[in-house]
């Protein structure tokens, strides 16, 4: 079985060539087929671990030529991406409520109000939006996103910050924010805020099971 392990990586090593993420590629392929290796000792007994490798992982080659084609979506556009995702969430969401509050228009007093009554739901959606951040990291650069992931979400961490500094030093009027801005609001907020960053690296994790 290690022969043939060592054979797997050997041939993958050689159709990944120069490739700049080489080193880690094999290591999370070769952590992959040792988990192959303990969850199906029955057929790797029989001989079938070369077929049961190339089934689950792909042939070396199919596998070097997907990581090549990765290389167009680089770790820079990626981690950029997200920040500016999260950027036009923050700028949008102060734009309506900076609208909402000079101007007392009725359409517009309809979707804020509509807004403020599904806070969880909103915030939810905000999660999701960060296990995407993670998942995505984590299927285009595998084993080498965590340090990406890490870098990406302090960025993209930013926005949240700096809207909840505003708002305690009441630099933004409390009032704009009515009805949500009430003391188990505030709370909510805090606890959704120091859970982002473990849901953000359970769908890095969900992300680089998927790579496979």
């Amino acid at each position: 079985m290690e022969q043939l392990k060592n054979k797997f990586l050997n041939k993958l090593s050689q159709e990944l060539g120069t490739h700049k993420d080489k080193e880690n590629i094999l290591r999370e392929y070769e952590t992959h087929i040792d988990e192959i290796i303990l969850e199906s000792f029955e057929d790797t007994a029989h001989g079938k671990l070369e077929d049961l490798l190339f089934a689950r992982l792909g042939s070396p080659e199919e596998i070097a030529a997907a990581w090549k084609e990765e290389l167009s979506v680089t770790p820079s556009n990626m981690k950029w991406l997200f920040i500016l995702l999260n950027i036009i969430f923050f700028a949008g969401g102060s734009f309506l409520t900076l609208i909402h509050n000079l101007y007392q228009w009725s359409w517009l007093t309809s979707i804020w109000n509509h807004l403020t009554s599904i806070p969880t739901l909103i915030a939810f959606l905000y999660m999701f939006f960060w296990a995407l951040l993670g998942y995505e990291i984590g299927k285009g650069f595998g084993h080498g996103g965590r340090k990406l992931l890490r870098k990406t979400f302090l960025l993209s961490l930013i926005p949240n910050l700096i809207l909840m500094m505003l708002t305690v030093f009441e630099i933004i009027p409390h009032s704009w924010f009515a009805p949500l801005l009430t003391k188990t609001f505030i709370i909510a907020c805090i606890i959704f805020t120091i859970f982002l960053y473990p849901i953000s690296m359970l769908g890095y994790r969900w992300g680089r099971k998927a790579s496979i």
